[in-house]
């Protein structure tokens, strides 16, 4: 079997359905299209035969364009919602917890015991012993306020 033998079409598709296992294997939500711009150069080169390498390779980048910029649209207008949207922002998970002041604050400053840590916290004047919420997290320390109701 020769170069010349091997049809093109079923080239792009193999490239194609590598493109579409990789994207299985490494998510990364990019390479599913060009795995669509080889299929669609695929059944170019299915209905042309004879259309030459350099063209297919011009096809194959200018729908691989096309294609990733119709779905950068897509998921712009349709983001993916997630069930964990602060799973890689840890300071955003401490929002709304109830820390223990274990050093007075005093001057807006002093430390707060959180889950088996004791941090740094600034906020309102408070002794030892009092119950507060994590109101924001500024460079690893916590900003708190009174519970309230």
């Amino acid at each position: 079997m020769t170069l010349e033998t091997i049809d093109p079409a079923a080239l792009w598709l193999a490239f194609g359905l590598v493109l579409g296992i990789a994207e299985l294997l490494v998510p990364g939500v990019f390479l599913i299209f060009l795995a669509v711009a080889a299929g669609i150069t695929a059944l170019t080169s299915w209905a042309i035969p004879k259309l030459p390498i350099g063209l297919q390779l011009a096809e194959f980048a200018v729908w691989s364009v096309v294609c990733v910029v119709i779905g950068r649209c897509w998921y712009r207008d349709f983001p993916v919602e997630s069930d964990a949207p602060v799973l890689n922002a840890p300071a955003l998970r401490l929002r709304g917890q109830v820390v223990t002041v274990t050093t007075p604050i005093v001057g807006g400053e002093g430390r707060a015991r959180l889950a088996d840590g004791e941090w740094p916290v600034r906020g309102p004047e408070a002794e030892a012993g009092t119950r507060l919420r994590v109101a924001h997290v500024d460079n690893g320390v916590l900003l708190v306020e009174p519970l309230g109701d």
